[in-house]
Parts: C-alpha cells; structure tokens; sequence
C-alpha cells in the first residue's frame, strides 16, 4: 500500500507536552529490529541505564518467537525516562532512534479500503486537552509513520461486518460512519441526546439487510433513518429510569475493568496483587459498602453515593466527550481492525457505553473530594483512564466481555444508564 492516504480527524490537535505519562502508564512492547537498535546503543550505568537490569527484557513467547519489552523502573516508569520526563534515546539519538511503538503514540492508524483512518488515544492527557498542534497539519508525520507501520497489503483488509453476517464494500461502509457521526455532530443539541439519538440509529440498522440497498438507495435509506432516530428521541425525561438489576450488574463490572490500573508496577505485585483484584471483582459485583479504590485518586466512597445526582456534564465537558466519540468513529476505532474484530453495530454500542462509564468515574472522583457536583477536569482524568483500555485491554474483546456488551444493549438498558448518569 504504498504513499496511503491518511484520513485526518480535523477536529483534533496534539503535540507532546514531555509529561511522561505514556512511559509510566503503558508496558512498551517492541520490534526485534527495535532491540537490536537499542543494544547498538550501549547504554550504560553513566548514562542513567543499566542500574536496575538490562534494558530490554523478554516480555513473552516461546523461544522461537520471542517477544520484548522496554523494561520498567520499581516505581513503573521505563529505564529511558530521565528525571525531566524526557526520553533519554530521542535526547541521545533523535526521534527516530526510538521505538516504533513509542513514535507512534497516540497516533493510531486503521485500515480503511485504499485510505488509513487516523485516530488518536486520549489516555495522552494532550489529547484530551486538544492541546497542540491541528492534526491536520501534520501530514508529513502521519505518512512516514504509515509507511513505517502499515503493511503493504492493508488495502486488502475487508471492512468490518455491519451486524454478524452482513456486509458492504468499503465505499458504502464510510456512509455508515459519515452519517453516525453526523449524527452525533448535529449542532444546537446536548451530547446525551445525540448519543441516545445515535444508539437509536444503529439499532435501526441493526435490524436491516442491505442485500438491495446499495449506491443511491443506500443514501436514501441512511436519511430516513437518521430522521427516524431525530424524531425518534426527543427530549431526556426529568426522572429517568434506572437500569435493570442485572444491568446495573454487569455496568459495574464494566466499569470496574475500566477503573484498573495495568502497569508493570500493578502487574510486578504477583499473586497478592492478583488477589486484591479479585477481592475487588467481588465487591464490585454486590455494589454495596464502598467502592474499592482501583486507581489514585479515587478514594473508598459508597456505591450508593454515586447513584445520587451530581447535576450533569457542563458545556466544556460536553465538548470533550463530543471530540472523543467522533474522533473514535472517524478513526473507525470501535469496530474490525481496530477494535477486537467486532461488527459496526457492537462496536457502537461498546463506544457508547463509554459514556456512562466516565460519567461514573467523575462522580467517583468527585465524591472522593467530597463534592456534589461534576466538574471538567473530572471528565478529562477519568477520559484518559477510561481510553488507556478501550480497544487496547484484552479482556475487553474476550467472549465475556463482549457478551456483556450485548446484554446491555439488548433492552433498552444502555439508553438507561446514560441517561441516569448524565443527570
């Protein structure tokens, strides 16, 4: 796939503010061209490497196919973060010297038919904040980042499914995720019914067959229903309904994985630290007495402290939230590829139920200081958690997981739970 053409998520800018937060959260894994370039290097105890063991370790594999990772500090930050929080290989040797995992953060690039679709990781607290540069102006970095990552044959790369078992060609695949972010673009209107709004639409398409529907038929049916889901939710009612029993279950399981903290500082806690996550699982699944503090900055609160009102998302938040989900969906990273080989439809609704899920988090940061009431930089911390999983943990693409998905969505206890979190 030679000079691909990089789609751009216009509505989003980054630089990196050097705050060292990708070196500490992420376990690095790298290439085997990648570690003979840094043993080329000759790191040594002088120049801050090499005190604490070699650095780079085998990660997993067997001996055939080793795998290798950058290795990590006591304290889970990498051996080549330097006390500046700057990387000591790009400091010695220039960007280029540095791993190709490390270079592409928090680009992410997804085949799209004959374009790659470009999306970003909001675990960055940079992205986040839109801080930076326009993306759209950094077309020379994204292709050389492409041409080092993508492999020739992408554009032979399907499209994901629609629903299990339906399928389109590529062309007709970017209709879909042009009219579901149109969908959630619409302006004048609330994220929240935007999002019910957009869940209502893919439901609707979750139930068609497109045996017929192609070319101009298709943008007709993709109008009709985009009306539909228009008239289809209007305004949040003023007491909305909880979710389920067994819904309110498994969304709090699913924001208990959400909530983890994986790094190779958790993960060296061996079996002890295993333990305290199931003795936590098992908290989470009663949801009474507190909540188990998963992550800094979360203290042990009530679980029936963060079903009270916390008065909503304020117009900046929203906005925050808006720039992810259409980001994600431009990117298409929430379905094939890019998200755990899922159809259109069930990653939609993994995507959607991201929302509650912060929504719970910030109240959970917010109890935690012993407030009532949601605030921006709440929404942005627990934004860059939540993102570190999404499409990146992998028991969120088990069968599990994904079953857990489609209970919520099978009734109509996802549409609940955004609006009892939104309130």
């Amino acid at each position: 796939m030679a000079s691909p053409l990089v789609q751009l998520p216009l509505i989003q800018n980054w630089s990196c503010h050097s705050c060292g937060g990708c070196c500490r959260k992420h376990l690095i894994e790298i290439t085997e061209e990648d570690r003979q370039r840094i043993a080329e290097q000759k790191w040594s105890p002088a120049d801050g490497i090499g005190n604490d063991g070699p650095p780079v370790v085998w990660h997993a594999g067997p001996p055939w196919k080793k795998r290798y990772r950058l290795a990590h500090r006591a304290d889970g930050s990498c051996v080549f973060l330097n006390e500046q929080g700057l990387c000591r290989i790009h400091a010695k040797f220039g960007e280029a010297a540095k791993p190709l995992a490390c270079q592409v953060y928090p680009y992410a690039l997804h085949p799209g038919g004959r374009k790659l679709a470009l999306s970003l990781r909001f675990s960055c607290p940079s992205v986040v904040a839109n801080k930076g540069r326009p993306v759209s102006l950094q077309v020379r970095d994204l292709k050389r980042i492409a041409d080092l990552t993508v492999p020739p044959t992408a554009d032979k790369i399907p499209p994901p499914e629609i629903s299990p078992g339906v399928r389109v060609d590529w062309t007709e695949f970017h209709r879909f995720v042009d009219a579901l972010d149109a969908t959630l673009a619409e302006p004048g209107v609330d994220l929240l019914t935007r999002l019910l709004r957009a869940v209502f639409w893919v439901r609707l398409v979750g139930q068609s067959k497109f045996d017929v529907i192609r070319g101009n038929r298709l943008d007709e049916y993709l109008q009709i229903v985009t009306e539909a889901a228009r008239n289809g939710i209007g305004e949040v009612p003023a007491v909305p309904r909880e979710a389920s029993r067994a819904g309110r279950l498994q969304f709090r399981m699913l924001a208990a994985q959400y909530s983890r903290v994986d790094t190779f500082e958790k993960a060296a806690r061996g079996l002890g630290g295993r333990v305290r996550l199931l003795r936590a699982a098992l908290r989470f699944a009663r949801g009474r007495g507190d909540v188990p503090p998963l992550h800094p900055g979360f203290h042990a609160v009530p679980f029936s402290r963060l079903e009270d009102r916390f008065g909503g998302l304020n117009s900046e938040a929203d906005a925050i939230l808006t720039r992810y989900f259409r980001v994600k969906i431009q990117g298409l990273h929430f379905c094939g590829a890019a998200y755990y080989w899922v159809p259109f439809v069930e990653g939609f609704y993994s995507l959607a139920l991201v929302f509650p899920v912060v929504l719970w988090q910030a109240r959970w940061l917010a109890a935690s200081e012993s407030r009532d009431q949601i605030s921006t930089d709440d929404v942005a911390r627990v934004l860059a958690i939540t993102d570190h999983h999404h499409g990146y943990s992998p028991v969120l693409g088990t069968r599990s997981s994904r079953r857990r998905v489609r209970l919520l969505a099978h009734g109509d206890d996802l549409e609940r739970l955004c609006r009892w979190y939104a309130r």
